[in-house]
């Protein structure tokens, strides 16, 4: 197959999936598993399809195990109520103002964001906040975009992935790339502030701050529930700094990576489930009780590497490649740098990170290097795009948000997209104010 044809099926497969996905004519694994298989048929790769499908499964796999066993841990700090305290204590801060709840969410997602893990994040975050959320009735989608912005600025840490993906991929070290973007790093967390304070002006208009009284009301009503009483039977209070000690001794081991994420989870998730539930009827019920949330993001993402996979396989991710670069015509050379930028959005959306900084990133430092353009310049540029990556269907991590938050992948999307890439166009606004990002190099 010609790499014209190759490219067009590629960009071709993208858009029906998009398609089928935000429209719901498929569901997402569906989609994960049944699209790129047609498409890759058509450019005649089927006998070669079973290997490329198990490649990506092998890739993904590590992920996968993490977050099971991740969300197995927070459901049964959930169910022990560990997070209790601090649902109580944003409560008395906030109110039932829906301003502070949204701000609440932004400076709590923005500072879990620090270990540089979006599941962690998603899952203290969305523990913390969503029964303020369900309480008020607040757009449960405002609080997935809200947490998904404060990620996606703080996924460019140096720890957080991409960054490090970057470098290797650059061979420049991780701080040169990092330490110039904290200006716009900084101002995208102020952005995400924002915009959660205009969320809630927009749920204050529409529900209205709920009085104490009403608060009041709100608690005492599920109080005498009978999903009330079902709850107090597997809260642990007695237990709760056991299991707060637990938790930040996972923090710490994470963030020191003494174990690969998946074991240290497995183990937190064991002792969580001897030490809270011990009795084999007590721990089968938490299982029982917690797998449809597992099963649901752990399938989607095990289909997500069959997705990527192909993509690989079939050389699909170098042909998009090479025909964006074979677009960029001479005259605009020594933008690179922010053209970059500005195609690290979709390119990062519809392609796994490894895929874009390993196979994407050095041809445009290459071609960037004749008009002076350094890689670490292309480097930082690429990574403005990380808030629109985030809301990828490629991203594991996604899945256990709109699970976590009980909304659709494709509502979020449509909801969240422009926001992201208003996050994004900050980053490269002050990355290129603040000369970190070249506005230009030198004529070719």
């Amino acid at each position: 197959m010609t790499p014209a044809l190759l490219t067009a099926l590629a960009y071709a497969m993208i858009v029906a999936f998009m398609v089928l996905i935000m429209t719901k004519r498929l569901s997402v694994l569906t989609a994960l598993v049944v699209v790129p298989i047609v498409f890759a048929g058509l450019a005649g790769f089927g006998p070669r399809l079973g290997p490329m499908m198990l490649d990506g499964v092998k890739a993904i796999a590590p992920t996968g195990v993490m977050l099971m066993f991740a969300i197995l841990y927070f459901s049964l700090m959930i169910d022990a109520g560990l997070f209790e305290p601090v649902v109580n204590r944003v409560v008395k801060l906030v109110g039932g103002d829906p301003v502070r709840i949204c701000i609440g969410t932004a400076a709590v997602a923005l500072f879990v964001s620090l270990d540089g893990d979006g599941s962690t994040t998603y899952l203290i975050t969305t523990a913390a906040m969503l029964p303020l959320y369900q309480k008020l009735g607040l757009s449960r989608l405002m609080l997935a975009c809200l947490v998904m912005m404060a990620g996606g600025v703080m996924n460019i840490l140096p720890w957080g992935g991409p960054t490090a993906r970057a470098a290797a991929a650059l061979k420049v070290d991780a701080g040169v790339l990092f330490v110039p973007l904290i200006p716009a790093m900084a101002v995208g967390a102020a952005w995400v502030v924002f915009v959660a304070w205009r969320f809630g002006l927009r749920e204050r208009a529409r529900v209205g701050g709920a009085t104490a009284t009403a608060m009041r009301e709100i608690h005492a009503s599920a109080a005498t529930s009978e999903e009330f009483e079902r709850e107090r039977d597997i809260r642990r209070p007695r237990l709760f700094w056991f299991n707060l000690l637990l938790t930040v001794a996972l923090m710490v081991a994470l963030m020191l990576g003494v174990l690969p994420l998946s074991i240290l989870f497995m183990i937190a998730s064991a002792v969580a489930l001897i030490v809270n539930y011990p009795g084999l009827e007590a721990q089968r019920a938490r299982l029982a009780a917690n797998a449809g949330n597992i099963l649901a993001v752990v399938a989607v993402i095990f289909a997500a590497g069959v997705f990527t996979g192909i993509l690989s396989g079939t050389k699909m991710i170098e042909a998009m490649a090479q025909s964006v670069v074979a677009a960029v015509p001479p005259s605009l050379g020594p933008y690179l740098a922010p053209i970059t930028g500005v195609l690290s959005l979709p390119f990062t959306f519809f392609i796994s990170n490894d895929a874009f900084y390993y196979g994407v990133v050095p041809v445009f430092a290459q071609a960037a290097s004749a008009y002076g353009i350094s890689a670490a310049e292309i480097g930082r540029a690429s990574l403005v795009g990380q808030p629109v990556h985030l809301l990828s269907p490629l991203v594991p991590s996604t899945y256990l948000l709109v699970a976590l938050c009980g909304v659709e992948l494709g509502d979020h999307q449509r909801f969240t997209l422009k926001w992201t890439v208003v996050t994004s166009f900050v980053l490269l606004a002050v990355g290129l104010l603040t000369a970190a990002i070249p506005l230009a190099g030198r004529a070719g």
